[in-house]
Protein backbone atom coordinates (compact mmCIF):
# COMPACT_ATOMS: atom_id res chain seq x y z
CA UNK A 1 0.00 0.00 0.00
CA UNK A 2 1.34 3.57 -1.15
CA UNK A 3 0.77 5.85 1.34
CA UNK A 4 -1.33 9.34 0.79
CA UNK A 5 0.96 12.48 0.87
CA UNK A 6 0.39 14.71 3.94
CA UNK A 7 -1.67 17.11 1.99
CA UNK A 8 -3.38 15.32 -0.46
CA UNK A 9 -5.59 17.45 -2.56
CA UNK A 10 -9.18 15.78 -3.54
CA UNK A 11 -11.73 16.95 -5.49
CA UNK A 12 -15.31 16.88 -4.41
CA UNK A 13 -17.30 13.50 -5.37
CA UNK A 14 -19.27 13.28 -8.13
CA UNK A 15 -22.77 12.90 -6.31
CA UNK A 16 -22.47 16.52 -4.28
CA UNK A 17 -24.00 19.46 -6.26
CA UNK A 18 -23.02 22.68 -6.36
CA UNK A 19 -25.18 25.00 -4.56
CA UNK A 20 -25.63 27.10 -6.89
CA UNK A 21 -26.34 24.33 -9.63
CA UNK A 22 -30.16 24.87 -10.84
CA UNK A 23 -30.16 28.39 -8.98
CA UNK A 24 -32.60 30.89 -10.51
CA UNK A 25 -30.56 34.80 -11.14
CA UNK A 26 -31.67 37.92 -10.38
CA UNK A 27 -30.80 40.62 -13.19
CA UNK A 28 -31.04 44.29 -13.70
CA UNK A 29 -30.76 44.44 -17.23
CA UNK A 30 -29.28 47.45 -18.95
CA UNK A 31 -28.72 48.87 -22.93
CA UNK A 32 -26.50 45.78 -24.25
CA UNK A 33 -25.20 44.59 -20.78
CA UNK A 34 -26.81 43.22 -17.57
CA UNK A 35 -26.02 43.25 -13.82
CA UNK A 36 -25.95 40.79 -11.08
CA UNK A 37 -27.87 41.17 -8.46
CA UNK A 38 -28.26 37.07 -6.64
CA UNK A 39 -25.78 34.83 -8.38
CA UNK A 40 -27.51 32.35 -9.90
CA UNK A 41 -27.58 29.60 -13.19
CA UNK A 42 -30.85 30.90 -15.26
CA UNK A 43 -33.81 33.24 -15.45
CA UNK A 44 -37.06 32.35 -16.39
CA UNK A 45 -38.17 34.01 -20.19
CA UNK A 46 -41.03 36.39 -19.19
CA UNK A 47 -43.33 34.29 -21.94
CA UNK A 48 -42.69 30.66 -22.29
CA UNK A 49 -41.90 30.02 -18.61
CA UNK A 50 -38.51 28.36 -20.12
CA UNK A 51 -35.19 28.70 -18.05
CA UNK A 52 -32.80 30.83 -19.98
CA UNK A 53 -28.99 29.94 -18.78
CA UNK A 54 -26.92 33.00 -18.41
CA UNK A 55 -24.43 32.07 -21.05
CA UNK A 56 -27.11 32.08 -23.57
CA UNK A 57 -29.18 34.93 -22.30
CA UNK A 58 -29.85 37.05 -25.49
CA UNK A 59 -33.21 38.95 -25.25
CA UNK A 60 -34.32 41.19 -22.65
CA UNK A 61 -36.50 44.36 -22.88
CA UNK A 62 -34.83 46.87 -20.77
CA UNK A 63 -37.65 49.03 -19.27
CA UNK A 64 -40.12 45.92 -18.51
CA UNK A 65 -36.92 43.95 -16.44
CA UNK A 66 -37.78 41.18 -18.73
CA UNK A 67 -35.55 37.81 -20.34
CA UNK A 68 -37.10 36.05 -23.17
CA UNK A 69 -35.47 32.78 -24.59
CA UNK A 70 -35.16 33.79 -28.05
CA UNK A 71 -35.77 36.42 -31.13
CA UNK A 72 -39.57 35.04 -31.50
CA UNK A 73 -40.57 35.20 -27.84
CA UNK A 74 -39.45 38.83 -27.60
CA UNK A 75 -41.22 39.68 -30.93
CA UNK A 76 -44.42 38.06 -29.65
CA UNK A 77 -44.54 40.11 -25.88
CA UNK A 78 -43.37 43.47 -28.42
CA UNK A 79 -46.84 42.74 -30.62
CA UNK A 80 -48.42 41.69 -27.32
CA UNK A 81 -47.05 45.51 -25.68
CA UNK A 82 -48.22 47.03 -28.70
CA UNK A 83 -51.46 45.59 -29.42
CA UNK A 84 -52.33 46.96 -25.59
CA UNK A 85 -50.80 50.68 -26.30
CA UNK A 86 -48.24 50.29 -24.15
CA UNK A 87 -45.74 51.34 -27.03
Amino acid sequence: MVPLPAKASYSRPMNIQDPKAGRLARLHYGDGEYAVLSPGTHVICAVTGAEIPLDRLRYWNVDLQEAYVDAQAAAKRHAQLKAEGRI
